[in-house]
């Protein structure tokens, strides 16, 4: 506080050191000018001298009067930038507080407490886009928890906590889907997921745009939708399994796109897909595929199932 107080104090003083000169040559110019028309035109009327005089001497005084406000706007301007800083550093703070504080409620016994630690996540993306990449990998980290429904379990209470986690869940995946760009979207930024080793049910990236896809080793239950996407980056679905019906059709994969080892239990539809870079199949498993107008860039050696 008191260098600031010293900094303005110094400016004050220059300010009034430059006041004096300013009305000094102000008179000067008034009389050297006015004087060197008298000494060519004697003549001249004496009025007309001191006019032009009057109007030299005042030019300085608006010379620095522009001056003047220059300074004033520069150090009002600098004022505001040092209060813009000092705004978004409290609000940088206070995002760091709220993403730790959901990140710590994401292990809470209770499930209503880390739905809400979820969308506690997803608004901060939202509004600190910065986050949004840590937010959706900090999602997917929590699908990629142990999770095994067990439909058959005879046991209400499990039976019931297996339905509660389910939901909790869903509402990650929900808010994934949501943090992506829309595939209408010009120029976005391209994020990635890592959901490998997720349990997935009724997961739905349709019509959006993400960067690196990745799903090894995951586990994709139910319906799964994958269809009219544009993947920028690799997509890896390296001995993913799938037990139910799998859509990627009318989909772009603009660079790998590895299903090695990939066993799929029910429908695969990849009607109209297009892979525009190397893709591999080596050693999957189809019951039952639908790959018409399917198209490559780089020959691939397709499954049985495929060429059928």
């Amino acid at each position: 506080m008191r260098f600031l107080w010293g900094n303005g104090e110094r400016k004050h003083r220059r300010q009034k050191n430059l006041l004096l000169p300013t009305v000094l040559g102000s008179l000067g110019a008034f009389a050297l000018v006015g004087g060197l028309l008298l000494l060519v035109d004697p003549g001249a009327p004496k009025h007309e001298a001191i006019k032009t005089g009057g109007l030299a001497g005042g030019a300085i005084v608006a010379l620095y009067a522009l001056w003047l406000n220059d300074r004033r706007r520069r150090v009002e301007e600098a004022r505001q930038d040092l209060e813009s800083q000092r705004i978004d550093h409290d609000r940088s703070r206070v995002a760091d507080e709220r993403f730790a504080r959901a990140v710590e409620l994401l292990g809470h016994d209770a499930a209503q407490v880390r739905v809400g630690a979820m969308h506690a996540l997803a608004g901060l993306a939202k509004s600190r886009t910065e986050y949004t990449q840590t937010v959706l990998d900090i999602l997917c980290a929590y699908l990629r928890r142990p999770f095994k429904r067990n439909d058959d379990d005879e046991d209400p209470y499990d039976e019931e906590q297996n339905e509660i986690e389910l939901e909790v869940r869903l509402t990650s995946q929900r808010l994934i889907e949501d943090l992506l760009p829309r595939v209408d979207e010009k120029d976005p930024v391209h994020y990635d997921l890592n959901l490998t080793k997720a349990h997935l049910r009724y997961m739905d990236l349709s019509y959006r745009q993400v960067g690196d896809l990745v799903l090894r080793v995951a586990h994709l239950n139910e319906s799964n939708a994958f269809h009219h996407m544009v993947i920028h980056g690799n997509v890896y679905f390296t001995e993913a399994e799938v037990n139910g019906r799998f859509y990627m059709h009318h989909t772009e994969c603009r660079r790998k796109a590895w299903f090695s080892r990939f066993r799929a239990r029910g429908l695969a539809v990849f009607t109209d897909t297009k892979f525009l870079g190397e893709t591999k199949f080596k050693d999957s498993e189809w019951a039952d595929v639908k790959a018409d107008g399917c198209t490559f860039a780089v020959e691939a050696e397709l499954p049985e199932a495929w060429r059928n």
